[in-house]
């Protein structure tokens, strides 16, 4: 809300400057975002009078005009439409300056002198209006200084207030507030009620009483709109941002700025039968004041006559019941509507109004007789008129209930970290315009006032206090609470450890939405239905996502399209299977998955630019298992449908699957448009940050014996299986299995393959005999053989 300084000063007039008066209101909570000067900085303007006004000789559209300061009498050549003999005008003398550095000199308009200039608005900086030069009224005393005439030694504050201070948005409002926090009193207009003249009334019925519970009208005749604003109404309007229409529209319009209560007025003559407060028929038609058709929904309160709406309360009146150069009799409304019944109505219409923005927020439910004496005595005092009586409307038991609020001193020093006088603080909330209803030593109980509906529970009331009080007054103090750490179990490895690993092999972290598109999570996993979202933020991110996988590839083609071709991306968090129907049991497991495309060193002179293969993302996996020896995978080929058949396989710990890894299946890779292999891993993350407490253990002081095997087995028997067999058939003293060839081709069968395995043997208590180990090779051996068919190759 825009205010012009001084406007407020008029009601409250603290002894700070401007800059302190901006401070303070924000420091009350009540935020001002700018403030600006009422007009640019010119000087050497005063009111001049045009004496004459003759065509110039040698230009059609130029006058030659004779102005006065009220001394002299000086020739001006104006090109302005409107300037004529007897009108009083902003008169630039020779030596004036307007805006920075234009400076009025004395001129030549073909071949006619020119002694200064007539001004406009525009020039002026106090408006957009370039159409012809400013008229001031016949009362403005020729040779006053204009910015002294007009009081343009202003500034215009603009207060932004949060949506429960709703009763400032007036300068009653801020006056009030602005007195209290300077101790002052205000010194508010005088609002004397009206002299009936005639006994004319206009019919209310109020319908909707809940939503209106007080309507209140009156009816004036014999107005005239032809006459002119008062220059002092229209330009606390403009200081304002709201631009004059016409007498009646700004009378409304200064009374809802000044008091705080937003107003209409109709054309009497306009009206059919009486006023009808109701909610709006399904499908009704409305054209508004702006020339909107609105078709209206049936929760909208209307104002209408017998006939047909004639306003959509609260928000904006019918173009066709509004006040127009040909009205004669207003009716003047002045109501309060309940916040609620008006909540979001406007901006459901695309519509936000100077009204709406008030009422929605709530406006002093006994301020509405107030307001239409002030307004009725400005229309009589600028526009004339026979004044009527007040016609009311009112459902006293729909009206707000002031609110019984008690404040306890023991809270209040709680939450303000300090005891202030009881005094001070009764002084406080008194000066607020609170009721004391009982005042103790332990407590406070009061009534709040009709315009502070936002205080109804005992911390408003401390927040007033420390407010008023001060915030840059109260003690800082740091906050005092035992914390109980609880301990970190030394059997789960912490999460961070995990992404340091990751970071150290060349991975950033990434963060992707968790929901994806439906034609993606199709693509990569046809067999699983995704959980759908009810209100998706857009149709690509339709369902919940059943795998990491899907959003670290969609990073990684945003990386391709952008010619970064090396990417190494993981990612932590939840996956989620399931369906709608059984959402409580929505599997939400916290996964970690990762992906890497591209050369497997950064670019340099000293390596080659190999690719990076399954045995990479491998070797990356594993280092992840290793950590604080969490236990060691083992591995299958899998069936996953987004991976290449033959270079992929699936985690297990323990016996369970616990994820899986390999190169993303060539035909989806190009369906995505992918210009290289990409391969990932998606692991369930308790797999991999469950760790197993270390346990000492001797290094044997005897040595190592090792022996190789060459066998010959199948081309589908994994090596898993051969490491499996050889753990349990070649004896305790085992320690290591060691696969160093793998061979296929020339020499052997095509069905067969040729795995050459290095086993070691180390005894903590003794040396190995040869005996021993050779009975451990049999042993070993044999069981290859039982088991998988394996032979040795000779």
């Amino acid at each position: 809300m825009k205010i012009s300084e001084n406007w407020l000063r008029e009601w409250v007039n603290p002894g700070i400057s401007s800059d302190d008066l901006a401070a303070q209101i924000t420091l009350a909570g009540l935020e001002v975002d700018e403030v600006l000067p009422v007009a640019s900085a010119f000087s050497g303007v005063v009111v001049g009078e045009i004496i004459s006004a003759e065509p110039h000789p040698d230009a059609d559209k130029l006058q030659v005009c004779k102005v006065s300061d009220g001394v002299e009498t000086f020739q001006v050549v104006c090109g302005a439409p409107n300037a004529r003999p007897g009108i009083k005008i902003p008169f630039a003398k020779i030596g004036a300056v307007l805006g920075a550095d234009f400076k009025i000199k004395k001129a030549k308009l073909r071949q006619v002198e020119s002694f200064g200039m007539l001004c406009s608005a525009s020039e002026l900086g106090l408006s957009d209006d370039h159409d012809g030069i400013m008229e001031l009224p016949a009362s403005a005393q020729t040779g006053e200084d204009f910015r002294a005439f007009l009081g343009l030694d202003d500034q215009i504050i603009d207060v932004d207030l949060t949506p429960n201070r709703s009763d400032c948005l007036s300068i009653a409002g801020l006056a009030r507030e602005v007195g209290v926090l300077n101790k002052l009193d205000v010194t508010p207009v005088q609002i004397t009620p009206s002299t009936v003249v005639v006994d004319d009334v206009f019919p209310v019925r109020v319908e909707a009483t809940d939503a209106c519970p007080r309507y209140l009208g009156r009816v004036v005749r014999g107005v005239d709109v032809s006459t002119q604003t008062p220059l002092w109404m229209v330009e606390k309007l403009r200081r304002s941002g709201i631009r004059s229409i016409d007498p009646i529209v700004d009378i409304t319009n200064y009374v809802m700025l000044e008091l705080g209560q937003p107003m209409h007025a109709f054309d009497l003559a306009n009206l059919s039968g009486s006023i009808v407060v109701r909610m709006a028929k399904k499908d009704e038609q409305i054209v508004l004041l702006d020339g909107q058709k609105v078709t209206l929904r049936d929760d909208t309160l209307v104002i209408a006559d017998e006939n047909t709406p004639l306003a959509i309360a609260g928000i904006m009146g019918g173009e066709g019941s509004g006040v127009s150069a040909q009205t004669k009799d207003i009716f003047l409304e002045s109501a309060f509507f309940a916040p609620l019944a008006l909540a979001g109505k406007a901006r459901s219409y695309g519509l936000h109004t100077d009204s709406s923005h008030r009422f929605e927020r709530g406006v002093d439910a006994t301020l509405q007789e107030k307001a239409i004496e002030r307004a009725t005595a400005l229309v009589v005092e600028i526009a004339g008129g026979q004044v009527g009586p007040i016609t009311h409307a009112v459902a006293e038991s729909a009206l707000p209930d002031a609110a019984i609020v008690t404040l306890r001193r023991k809270k209040l020093d709680q939450y303000l970290a300090m005891s202030i006088d009881k005094d001070l603080v009764t002084d406080i909330l008194t000066r607020l315009g609170l009721e004391m209803v009982e005042v103790t030593d332990d407590a406070w109980t009061t009534k709040a006032p009709s315009h502070r509906f936002d205080i109804a529970i005992e911390a408003d009331l401390i927040e007033e206090v420390a407010r008023i009080y001060g915030y840059d007054n109260l003690p800082s103090s740091m906050p005092q609470a035992a914390v109980n750490f609880t301990p970190l179990p030394e059997s789960k490895t912490q999460i961070q450890v995990l992404r340091s690993i990751l970071v150290s092999q060349g991975y950033q972290e990434a963060v992707t939405y968790s929901f994806i598109d439906p034609v993606l999570s199709k693509q990569f996993l046809p067999n699983i239905e995704p959980v759908p979202l009810a209100n998706p933020i857009s149709a690509d991110m339709g369902v919940m996502r059943p795998s990491l996988v899907p959003g670290l590839v969609r990073a990684y083609l945003y990386n391709q399209n952008r010619q970064q071709s090396r990417v190494r991306l993981f990612e932590t968090g939840r996956r989620f299977i399931g369906s709608v129907e059984a959402l409580a049991e929505l599997d939400q497991q916290q996964q970690v998955a990762g992906l890497i495309a591209g050369s497997r060193h950064a670019e340099a002179w000293y390596h080659g630019n190999e690719k990076v293969d399954f045995y990479d993302l491998k070797a990356h996996v594993e280092a992840l298992f290793a950590l604080n020896n969490g236990g060691k995978p083992t591995y299958e080929r899998s069936e996953c449908e987004f991976l290449h058949p033959g270079r992929s396989a699936d985690i297990f710990l323990d016996g369970q699957f616990v994820g899986l890894m390999g190169e993303l299946h060539p035909q989806l890779s190009k369906t995505l448009g992918a210009n290289q292999p990409i391969y990932v891993f998606d692991i369930a993350l308790s797999a991999v940050l469950n760790a197993t407490l270390p346990e000492y253990e001797a290094v044997s002081r005897f040595p190592e014996v090792r022996r190789d095997l060459a066998l010959l087995v199948d081309r589908s028997v994994p090596v898993s299986a051969l490491e499996k067999v050889i753990a349990s058939a070649a004896g305790e003293a085992l320690k290591n299995v060691l696969v160093f060839d793998v061979y296929q081709g020339q020499g052997i069968d095509e069905t067969k393959k040729s795995v050459a395995l290095g086993l070691t043997w180390q005894h903590p208590s003794h040396t190995l005999s040869d005996e021993e180990v050779n009975n451990s090779v049999e042993q070993t051996v044999a069981a290859l053989s039982e088991q998988l068919g394996a032979v040795v190759r000779g």
